[in-house]
């Protein structure tokens, strides 16, 4: 167990400088008072006076603190802070007009000793009366300069009213020991109606401006209204524009998209048809070129051989005709020659062996029977050759009427012409003008009328109108 005699001395003396401590410290906070920033202490009883001069026995201390002996001396605190009063107060102008003013004035004890002293003389302990003491003394002094005031001034000049009631009450309020901070002029209430009447006129061109402003803006606003609205339109219309142009080109995109398959396959298929095309005209070119080699070229070959050979065998038959004709006729005539000669040398041989006159015309009627005999023979003769000639001749036409036409004309040329050169027969002199040139323009001139009948004659000869000529017979003498 410790020995606590030996420590004893120093707990006593720890416990005695608690003691002390606490001591000193309970004596000081009964003894020092601190001034807080918006009040003043006021010490009185043993002390000395902060304004000697003035007779003030009593201590004013602001911001710090100061030492106060209980029993010796007694401290009190003073508000420094705002206070605020309202003005209602009925006044007069000078034109006898009631008006009540409404205001508010905002003050506070001043931080001069002065003001400091002059309020704790006044309101120490009664603070609250304060608020009555300044409504007093603004209500008079407002009442005082209002009623120096028209009601227009008062109206137009609320901050000259104001700075004049403080003006006024400023060596009464600094008495106090306060100092006014502000002072506003609220409301001015006017029983008579004077302030309303006053204001109707400025009322009314005010509501006329008002009225015209209005209409004015309403016209603004709905022109710009308008306006918007026709932008908006534009805008819309613009939009539904581009909206239907996307969506045609959507559309076209998407039946193009939708065609591209079938139009991809007609392609494909337009291009199988187009070579199959192809390759069949190919084929048909080549069947062609065998038709060509094998059958056309023989057959045009054939044609031309068979063309020629019934050309030369109607050339041929022409020329028979026409030698068997020939050949008949010549036989003919050399018969009728014949018989004429052989008629002739029997009428002769008959004279010759008349010796009598008795049969001198019984020789001479068989001579002339004999001759006419002979003639007709002869006759007959000549018409079966010119029959089988006209037979010949049909025949030929049959075949190649132009040709047997062209010899027919060929052989009946000269006839022709000198059947048109016979009106000349009977000139007896003929002069010819121009020489040869007139001589060959009459020839001519023959051969043209020639010329202009043989259509003619060539169109009776196709039509068979016209017959040969046949031989006169031989008169019988």
């Amino acid at each position: 167990m410790l020995d606590l005699a030996a420590y004893l001395p120093i707990l006593v003396i720890v416990l005695g400088v608690v003691v002390a401590v606490a001591v000193i410290r309970l004596v000081i906070r009964l003894t020092w008072k601190v001034a807080e920033p918006n009040e003043a202490l006021i010490i009185s009883g043993l002390t000395r006076g902060t304004l000697e001069r003035d007779g003030m026995d009593f201590k004013i201390v602001t911001g710090k603190g100061a030492l106060v002996v209980p029993g010796l001396q007694t401290v009190r605190t003073l508000s420094l802070t705002l206070n605020e009063t309202e003005l209602q107060v009925n006044c007069v102008t000078s034109q006898g007009i009631q008006v009540v003013v409404e205001g508010v004035v905002i003050y506070k004890i001043g931080d001069a000793p002065a003001f400091i002293a002059n309020a704790a003389r006044r309101f120490l302990g009664q603070q609250p009366k304060m608020e009555s003491q300044v409504y007093n003394v603004f209500e008079g002094h407002l009442r005082s300069i209002i009623g120096s005031m028209t009601m227009e001034e008062i109206i137009r000049e609320r901050d000259k009213l104001a700075s004049l009631v403080r003006s006024a009450s400023g060596i009464e309020m600094e008495k106090l020991g306060l100092v006014v901070d502000s002072l506003q002029i609220k409301d001015l209430q006017d029983p008579t109606g004077y302030i309303q009447n006053l204001a109707k006129p400025h009322i009314a061109q005010v509501k006329m401006e008002a009225r015209i402003a209005e209409a004015t803006r309403n016209r603004e606003a709905s022109e710009k209204e308008a306006e918007a609205a026709a932008q908006i339109a534009d805008a819309q219309s613009l939009s539904a524009i581009k909206q239907s142009a996307a969506q045609a080109n959507a559309e076209t995109a998407r039946a193009n998209a939708a065609q591209a398959g079938p139009l991809a396959e007609a392609t494909a298929r337009q291009q199988v048809v187009v070579q199959e095309t192809e390759v069949a005209k190919l084929e048909a070119d080549r069947e062609e070129q065998k038709l060509q080699t094998s059958i056309r070229k023989p057959a045009d070959a054939k044609a031309y051989a068979l063309r020629t050979e019934a050309e030369a065998q109607k050339s041929a038959d022409i020329s028979a005709a026409e030698a068997r004709a020939r050949r008949t006729e010549l036989e003919a005539q050399a018969n009728a020659r014949r018989v004429e000669v052989e008629a002739q040398a029997s009428a002769s041989a008959a004279a010759a062996m008349a010796g009598a006159t008795k049969v001198t015309g019984e020789a001479e009627a068989a001579a002339t029977r004999a001759r006419g005999d002979a003639a007709a023979s002869a006759i007959k003769a000549k018409s079966l050759a010119e029959a089988d000639g006209i037979k010949a001749r049909a025949e030929a036409l049959g075949t190649n009427q132009e040709a047997v036409i062209s010899q027919q004309l060929a052989e009946n040329m000269p006839a022709i012409v000198a059947a048109a050169a016979e009106p000349f027969a009977h000139v007896d002199q003929l002069t010819v003008l121009n020489g040869g040139e007139g001589l060959n323009s009459m020839v001519g001139g023959i051969l043209s009328q020639v010329g202009s009948f043989l259509p003619s004659i060539t169109g009776a000869l196709k039509n068979g109108k016209v017959q040969p000529t046949r031989p006169k017979a031989p008169d019988a003498k």
